[in-house]
């Protein structure tokens, strides 16, 4: 606590800058950097903060797990640009199309969630990657008569699971940094069951959409869409090379259990991979990452902010308060309903980027999870659950992106996917707390 500190500490009071950051992100004209930004000017007289204190503190973010993982946020954006610019992203993609055949509606769905997936995970963006799918895509699933509302629907659900699995998405890594978890064991325990269920799920969704006459939208391709998709030797050469030291990376870092910072050398050597087999400079490789990594800046920064405003709650203790209270309320051994109790608030109490919903809701119950032992293989579900259902039941730019580059208008198809998605997936996390957890992971 600072000199001027106008809260006691150990208190619940200390929880205000947190309260002041949930509030306004759920309002839809404020950005989510304006809302730590202000919550953490509240947080700085709550707790008495002098300007030494906070340059002090803004320096010792920029070397926090929430700095580091704002970095590779960004690195990996820088990844992403040079992958589109090289024709990796676009020969990915053409692949899987030849690959599945698209000849009937049923196939066309598959190959739209198998492209979204892979893409969006690589990319570690829902709406970059979409934007990079989406011109590709269309014109081969509007021959096969599948409807902008359908296109939209799968779109955001396939493109979520995407984020979940890909391993150098920002969900993904502030996910094993919180846990503690290697990749291989998040998924297994639960980025897999939690993004199959959501592809099931989405995939009857997009059937039901296509035969639903009050989705009447359909698409009116330009004789330019209607062209075939070109593949050059140097694009194939390149995506070879990209996957197969890529795939190699991942290996290495599952047989010797790398941490998060391993991430940072993966994105470089598949940046030089890149450059190399696409016979781009190096100069020209370097720029176009920087480009990718700009784009991100206001990300990164809101990183920064977050962490400070996670100390600040720290300084005033509320997060411990708020671990006791929480355990008078439910008891010292209901490990299952704070499994259920961490979902619900992460997906219907916080707001404001899928990252912050991770960082928010783990430190509020932290205390809990230590006390009650919950192992966390089970926590990860319940946090990727909560980051994820936000997005999904409230119209934001995460349905609305996606709406859009699928040139769909149907909120309601998008409404429709997102809560079958979402309760789902609810009902599965409440399933395996009171049955699952005790069976594998006994107290």
């Amino acid at each position: 606590m600072g000199p001027y500190a106008c809260i006691p500490e150990q208190s619940l009071w200390g929880l205000i800058p947190m309260i002041v950051y949930i509030v306004l992100a759920f309002m839809p004209r404020l950005s989510s950097i304006a809302a730590v930004f202000l919550a953490c000017v509240v947080g700085f007289f709550l707790t008495g903060q002098t300007p030494a204190m906070f340059g002090s503190l803004i320096t010792e973010s920029l070397g926090s797990t929430l700095g580091l993982i704002g970095l590779i946020i960004m690195m990996g954006a820088g990844l992403g640009e040079l992958m589109t610019e090289s024709g990796v992203s676009h020969t990915l993609v053409c692949w899987v199309i030849n690959g599945i055949g698209v000849k009937t509606q049923k196939r066309a769905i598959l190959a739209l969630m198998v492209v979204t997936v892979l893409v969006c995970g690589l990319l570690g963006t829902l709406a970059g990657g979409c934007a990079i799918i989406a011109p590709i895509m269309i014109p081969v699933v509007a021959a096969a008569g599948i409807k902008p509302a359908t296109v939209g629907a799968v779109f955001q659900s396939a493109g979520e699971t995407g984020i979940i699995w890909g391993p150098f998405s920002g969900p993904t890594v502030t996910l094993l940094a919180l846990t503690g978890l290697g990749y291989g064991g998040m998924m297994l325990w639960a980025a897999l069951p939690y993004g199959i269920i959501w592809l099931i799920v989405i995939y009857f969704v997009a059937l039901h959409i296509q035969k639903d006459p009050k989705y009447e939208e359909q698409y009116e391709l330009s004789d330019g869409e209607k062209e075939a998709m070109q593949i050059t030797s140097v694009m194939k050469r390149t995506t070879l090379a990209f996957l197969a030291v890529f795939l190699g990376l991942v290996i290495y870092s599952l047989v010797t259990k790398q941490g998060t910072a391993y991430t940072i050398f993966v994105m470089i050597v598949l940046m030089l991979v890149v450059s190399v087999f696409s016979k781009k400079s190096l100069g020209s490789s370097m720029r176009s990452f920087s480009s990718g990594m700009a784009s991100m800046a206001e990300t990164f920064f809101m990183f920064l902010l977050l962490n400070v405003l996670m100390e600040y709650v720290s300084y005033g203790g509320g997060f411990e308060a708020l671990g006791e209270l929480f355990l008078r309320f439910v008891g010292e051994g209901s490990r299952a309903l704070v499994v259920v109790f961490g979902t619900l608030v992460g997906s219907f109490g916080i707001n404001g980027g899928a990252v912050a919903q991770l960082q928010v809701t783990h430190d509020l119950f932290k205390g809990a999870l230590e006390l009650t032992k919950v192992p966390m293989e089970v926590w990860a579900i319940a946090l990727i659950c909560g980051s994820r259902v936000t997005s999904s039941i409230y119209p934001g730019s995460n349905m609305l992106a996606p709406m859009g580059l699928a040139r769909s208008k149907s909120l309601k198809a998008m409404l429709l996917g997102g809560w079958a998605v979402s309760m789902v997936s609810l009902l599965f996390i409440i399933l395996w707390a009171y049955i699952g957890m005790p069976v594998f992971f006994p107290a």
